[in-house]
């Protein structure tokens, strides 16, 4: 994991730091692991899974469709390459 040094940070923005992380209940070094999180990490980003079931539900799929889906399906082992 990476380590981060934080140089000339005013001595406000340190206790202010100090009591953010007070009221979270975390320690001044956490707090500012998750500030930075989520300084990187956009709330606007979409998830994979997220996505598919949102594009599942706008085109109707239900549970009873995919189950009909499995049912279906050809259960036979794959049949290994073979290099000869």
């Amino acid at each position: 994991m990476a380590a981060v040094t934080i140089r000339n940070l005013s001595d406000e923005a340190h206790r202010a730091l100090k009591v953010r992380a007070a009221q979270h209940g975390r320690s001044t070094e956490a707090e500012m692991r998750v500030i930075l999180e989520a300084a990187v990490r956009p709330a606007s980003r979409v998830r994979l899974g997220t996505a598919l079931a949102e594009m599942s539900r706008n085109i109707g799929l239900t549970n009873a469709d995919v189950e009909a889906l499995d049912e279906t399906r050809d259960r036979t082992p794959a049949e290994p390459l073979r290099f000869e």
